[in-house]
């Protein structure tokens, strides 16, 4: 997928923002010891199907994989996303990885 954002870990904040020029999609989360708990992604009304959800999550999961951290995809968004792409299965914290 294209990236057409820049997307920031603002840690003082716990979220992931991806800068939209006139606003602002972001995944909140709660980071534990060698995991990230994926809470609440959310897109501005205007841009909902644009793909914008779709390259925050990419981005995101790409970001966990760099840092080699396992991911709880507590938000509906991010676990439908990693179901629908397969290839990120391997981030998900299960009781065989813990």
């Amino acid at each position: 997928m294209e990236k057409r954002h820049t997307l920031v870990d603002n840690a003082a904040e716990k979220r992931y923002e991806l800068d939209l020029g006139d606003g602002m999609a972001l995944a909140e989360y709660v980071l534990g010891h060698g995991l990230i708990v994926l809470t609440h992604t959310e897109v501005p009304p205007k841009y909902e199907g644009r793909g914008i959800g779709k390259e925050l999550v990419q981005g995101v999961l790409e970001d966990i994989r760099r840092k080699k951290l396992k991911v709880v995809p507590q938000c509906p968004f991010v676990a439908t996303y990693i179901r629908r792409h397969p290839e990120w299965m391997d981030l998900v914290l299960t009781a065989e990885n813990k």
